[in-house]
């Protein structure tokens, strides 16, 4: 399987702009700009396409661990913070509230880390991962 995204860039690097089209036009000549990236422009940046990509890789394979475990979940949340520190990527920090009946929180956190740690978009990451696993079962 191969998917593909295209970057446009046109002008100078603070006052130029650029806009990102991915193959399944979910992002659509999305606007992207120096101030998205470090400020607080309108537009997406390279940061937040990767906490999304993190985030939503990790919350499938999880789904895949849980239920190949025999547990179904109710919801599965998951955040991913990217930090970006002198121009270079250091942590994504995922942060994951789930509901998953009939699961203890040992069983939990040993599924959830080891999705962690096999997702792909982990896999390809070559910085820190950090995972902070909440089960929240009323």
């Amino acid at each position: 399987m191969k998917r593909n995204a295209t970057a446009v860039w046109n002008g100078n690097i603070k006052e130029g702009n650029g806009n990102i089209t991915t193959q399944s036009t979910v992002l659509n000549h999305t606007q992207y700009s120096f101030n998205s990236r470090f400020a607080d422009g309108i537009g997406t940046n390279p940061e937040e396409l990767l906490a999304a990509a993190h985030a939503g890789c990790f919350t499938m394979k999880l789904s895949l661990d849980l239920t190949e475990a025999g547990f179904t979940p109710d919801t599965l949340e998951t955040q991913s913070v990217i930090t970006l520190d002198n121009g270079k990527i250091t942590k994504s920090e995922l942060t994951l509230k789930a509901k998953v009946p009939g699961i203890s929180d040992e069983q939990f956190q040993q599924i959830a880390k080891g999705a962690e740690q096999t997702c792909p978009v982990s896999n390809a990451f070559s910085f820190e991962i950090s995972l902070n696993a909440q089960l929240i079962n009323e």
